[in-house]
C-alpha cells in the first residue's frame, strides 16, 4: 500500500488527523458491534458523566512496521485489562479484551497508509478511550457510553535518541493512597498538568511524584513511569498501589531479568537512594525509554551517568532490547506481539 507522503523521520509527537477512527456505543446493558467511521468528532449531552464527573479512562499502544512487512501491536492484551481495571474502578462498563484487540486491529488495518516505514524511527499511536454520555445530572454513573479509538502517526516523544531528560521533584502530590492513582483516568492526568507547566517554566522536562503518605518514595513522572541501575547493578522500580502499572515497565523488567540477566527488584525507592545509582530513565508507551540525567529536589541535584550527560550502558542495552522486540526484530515471548 502507498504511504501518505510525510517525512517520517521529522515527525515530532502531536496528532495527525488519519482516515478512520472506530466507535462503538453501549446501552441497555451490552455493547454494539462498533464501527469504523471517517467522523473525527462525536456528540455527547451536555449532561454527560465524563464531563461533570470525569467518567472518562483511556488507553496508549502503539503499531510498528517489522523489517518483513508486518504491522506489529505490542502486548495489546495488557491494555485491554488495565482498562478493564480503569473502568470498573469508576463504575463504568468494561471493553471485553477480544473487543478491545479486534478494535485495534481494524482501526490499524484501516489507516495502513499513515503507519510508518520500518526504519523511520516512527510508529503508529493508537488512543482507545471509553466515557459516559447521555443525559445526566446527579453525581452517578451513567447511562451510556461510548468506546472510541483514534490513531496517528508519531515520532519521538523527546527529540534526541537516548537524550537526557532533566526533572524535578514536584512540590505537590498526584494521587493519595488507596485512591485511584493506579487507574489510567484523565484525572490522575489533570492533577499533574499544573506542575508539568510550572516544571517545564523551571526549565525541566517533566516533574517526578512522591507518596502523598510520607513524601519520601519516588513513585513516577508525570507522564511516565522510572527505573533506575543501582551502582551494584541491580535494576530497581517503585512499588506502589498509587501508580500506573506501566506496561513498558514490565516489558523491560522481564527483559531485563529474563535476558540480560539482571537482578530485578519492584519495591519501595527512597528518594535519597538515588544517590546510589548510577543510571536512571523514565519508561511509558509514549516515550519509550529515555534516560534521566538528573533529579532536582529541595534539598539537593542527583545527576546520573557522566554527570547527566548521557545515557547509561545498561539503559541503552535495555532500550535496543526492547525496541528489538517491538519491532520484530527478535524474538519475543509469547503473546507480546500481535499482527495486524
Amino acid at each position: 500500500m502507498e504511504k501518505v507522503a510525510l517525512c517520517w523521520e521529522a515527525l515530532g509527537y502531536g496528532y495527525t488527523r488519519t482516515d478512520y477512527n472506530y466507535v462503538s456505543r453501549w446501552a441497555n446493558g451490552a455493547w454494539d458491534a462498533g464501527r469504523l467511521t471517517t467522523e473525527h468528532s462525536v456528540t455527547i449531552s451536555i449532561g454527560s458523566a465524563a464531563l461533570h464527573y470525569g467518567q472518562e479512562c483511556f488507553e496508549g499502544l502503539k503499531a510498528r512496521t517489522a523489517r518483513d512487512g508486518r504491522v506489529l501491536l505490542f502486548r495489546p492484551d495488557r491494555n485491554a485489562a488495565r482498562m478493564i481495571a480503569s473502568a470498573r474502578g469508576i463504575a463504568m462498563p468494561a471493553v471485553p479484551e477480544d473487543k478491545f484487540i479486534d478494535a485495534c486491529r481494524q482501526l490499524v488495518r484501516a489507516n495502513l497508509r499513515w503507519v510508518p516505514p520500518y526504519g523511520s524511527g516512527a510508529a503508529f499511536y493508537l488512543r482507545p478511550v471509553l466515557f459516559g454520555h447521555g443525559d445526566n445530572l446527579g453525581a452517578k454513573p451513567a447511562d451510556e457510553y461510548l468506546f472510541c479509538i483514534y490513531g496517528s502517526p508519531v515520532g519521538p516523544y523527546f527529540q534526541g535518541t537516548l537524550r537526557p531528560i532533566h526533572v524535578c521533584v514536584a512540590d505537590a502530590d498526584r494521587a493519595a493512597p488507596r485512591g485511584t492513582g493506579a487507574l489510567k483516568i484523565g484525572g490522575n492526568y489533570a492533577a499533574g498538568l499544573r506542575l508539568r507547566k510550572q516544571a517545564a517554566e523551571a526549565g525541566y522536562d517533566d516533574c517526578l511524584f512522591l507518596d502523598a503518605r510520607q513524601r519520601r518514595y519516588i513513585e513516577e513522572l508525570g507522564g511516565a513511569n522510572v527505573f533506575v541501575i543501582r551502582k551494584d547493578k541491580v535494576l530497581v522500580t517503585p512499588q506502589s498501589d498509587s501508580i500506573l502499572p506501566s506496561i513498558t515497565r514490565h516489558s523491560l523488567m522481564s527483559l531485563a531479568k529474563n535476558s540480560l540477566g539482571l537482578k530485578v527488584e519492584e519495591r519501595p525507592l527512597p528518594l535519597e537512594e538515588l544517590s546510589d545509582c548510577h543510571e536512571a530513565a523514565a519508561c511509558g508507551t509514549a516515550l519509550g525509554i529515555v534516560p534521566i540525567g538528573s533529579v532536582s529536589s529541595r534539598e539537593r541535584v542527583y545527576t546520573f551517568c557522566e554527570g547527566g550527560k548521557k545515557a547509561g550502558p545498561l539503559t541503552r542495552q535495555i532500550h535496543d532490547l526492547l525496541s528489538a522486540v517491538q519491532f520484530g526484530e527478535c524474538s519475543a515471548p509469547d503473546g507480546w506481539l500481535v499482527e495486524v
